[in-house]
């Protein structure tokens, strides 16, 4: 339950019980004051705070101006200070979204003017103005937000000349930023049409002071650079007349700077006169003294680029005549050569040298074709005197090796570039053909190999009889009683001894074989590459 209003006429032995005259007169002074408090309406700590805020809202009249010294200043986000005099100290606040507007940053002890709302915190119970603009007072104070101003767009890269574009050299047309009636919009235009009329010029009329001026100009800039190619625009001239800083202020609003800096279309400043510096003409691409200065650096003179076309005229003919002169002497000495003043002298010995160079040419050829049917027809000879077989085993042996070779190398390829995907495919299909090709090298040399295999002959009925050492017997003289011989199947051998004698097996005309005393059959087929190499070269006379 809520306290009742205090009431000192309840506090036994009291001030009022003990004090004299003058603390009866307090006591019914307060009695008087207090008389209807029992009737009062009791309220919360937030009502009251909520009264205390609407009376504030309503009785006092907003926004109002206080002029004090800055106190107790903390300004990480919202700034939180108060201003004081010599007998007070008020409690405020402003807003980020309002700091952002100041344009400086006050230090204790600064005297400066507030413009805000008065109201009551109720969470904390303050009562404190809120600030909406805080401008400094005293002598510099337009140079201090100047000041301020200039840091904090240098911090941001506005002046860096990086930035800056450079204004064509003959622009079509020049946008004019100033007030149509101001004494600058004259000047530029008598300039441009003293220096040379074919440049066109495009007044944008705005405000150049007070109230709204640096939103126009900045709006000017804005529409102007967006349709610079419609309107036929290669460059803008933002200018106004002389005139106290006041009058030049709307220049050097953050507005303005930040629709300069995004300016894409060349813009140049020259705002006063040639000791006014402000904002726009640090963050311009170019800055000039004045109007004039700025009209001139603009629009080029027409008679400099006349005097400029007639010495360019002249060095073209200059140089025209010494080309000219230079093509006539090499044509001269062209026609003096032996090419054209003799040219059968130089065909001649060409001639001839072609000649020779076709009778060596024929006899090459005919050598060539000569030497290359010798080669075949030693080929063919060694191809028929039954060393195929040796030389398609060092054949396939050596494309063994080169398959191996081939394949590191694929390897080592593949692994050194990753890029080769797309050849994977064509490197299968060469190598594949590669294969089949020798391939079908190696059947055909098998083939001729197998014609003359002298198995085949054996198989035919044929037989080869040797003596024991290995010789070959090719007659029936050349055998003796109890001699063991060896007859040679195609599927076999079989070992005999010789009974008959020679004369008998002469008269006869052939040898006895398959009768002996302990005959032996073994079946032995040629093992090695050189005992079949032998058997084809005693197979010779089946050829």
């Amino acid at each position: 339950m809520a306290r009742l209003p205090f009431d000192p006429d309840r506090v036994a032995g009291g001030e009022a019980a003990k004090s004299g005259g003058g603390s009866r007169a307090r006591k019914a002074t307060g009695k008087k004051r207090y008389a209807h408090a029992a009737e009062a309406k009791q309220l919360t700590v937030t009502q009251a705070a909520s009264l205390i805020k609407s009376t504030l809202e309503t009785h006092i009249t907003s926004p109002i101006r206080v002029v004090g010294e800055v106190s107790n200043l903390n300004c990480r986000n919202h700034w939180y200070f108060s201003l004081k005099d010599d007998k007070s100290v008020l409690s405020c606040v402003a807003w980020a979204s309002a700091v952002k507007k100041f344009g400086f940053t006050p230090n204790d002890g600064d005297e400066v003017v507030a413009t805000g709302e008065i109201s009551h915190y109720g969470p904390q119970g303050k009562t404190q103005l809120y600030v909406r603009k805080l401008e400094p007072i005293g002598a510099g104070a337009l140079e201090l937000r100047f000041r301020a101003m200039c840091e904090k767009l240098r911090a941001q890269g506005y002046f860096d000349p990086a930035h800056k574009i450079e204004p064509p050299v003959f622009p079509r047309r020049i946008a004019v930023i100033t007030a149509a009636g101001g004494a600058a919009v004259h000047d530029v235009i008598d300039t441009a049409k003293h220096r040379c009329r074919a440049v066109a010029l495009l007044v944008v009329n705005v405000k150049v002071q007070g109230d709204g001026a640096a939103e126009q100009v900045a709006r000017a800039i804005r529409w102007v650079d967006e349709h610079h190619e419609r309107l036929g625009v290669d460059a803008i001239l933002v200018t106004r007349g002389g005139g106290s800083m006041e009058d030049l202020w709307a220049f050097n609003e953050q507005v303005v700077a930040d629709a300069t800096y995004a300016c894409r279309t060349p813009i140049v400043a020259a705002i006063g006169h040639e000791s006014d510096t402000t904002v726009i003409e640090l963050v311009a691409d170019v800055r000039a003294a004045t109007p004039t200065q700025a009209a001139m650096r603009l629009v080029p003179d027409a008679r400099q680029m006349h005097q400029q076309v007639d010495h360019y005229e002249g060095r073209l003919n200059l140089l025209t005549r010494q080309l000219v002169d230079r093509g006539r002497r090499h044509v001269a000495m062209l026609t003096r050569s032996p090419v054209f003043t003799r040219p059968a002298s130089l065909i001649g010995p060409q001639r001839q040298r072609v000649v020779e160079l076709s009778r060596h040419l024929r006899h090459a050829s005919t050598s060539r074709v000569t030497n290359a049917r010798l080669h075949v027809e030693r080929l063919a000879g060694r191809l028929g005197s039954g060393r195929d077989e040796t030389v398609l085993t060092a054949r396939r042996q050596r494309l063994t090796v080169l398959v191996d070779r081939l394949a590191r190398a694929c390897r080592h390829v593949v692994n050194r570039r990753k890029d080769l995907d797309q050849y994977a495919g064509r490197l299968e299909r060469a190598v594949l053909g590669y294969v089949r090709h020798t391939g079908r090298h190696l059947e055909q040399l098998d083939r001729r190999l197998a014609a003359v295999d002298p198995y085949r002959v054996l198989a035919r009925g044929y037989t080869l009889t040797r003596a024991a050492d290995g010789r070959l017997l090719q007659s029936a003289t050349e055998t003796r009683p109890g001699q063991v011989v060896v007859t040679q199947f195609h599927d076999g051998d079989v070992r005999s001894t010789v009974e008959e004698d020679r004369e008998h097996s002469a008269a006869a005309g052939s040898a006895q074989t398959g009768r002996g005393h302990s005959p032996t059959h073994r079946a032995r087929q040629p093992t090695t590459a050189k005992e079949r190499a032998r058997s084809a070269d005693q197979m010779d006379l089946f050829g």
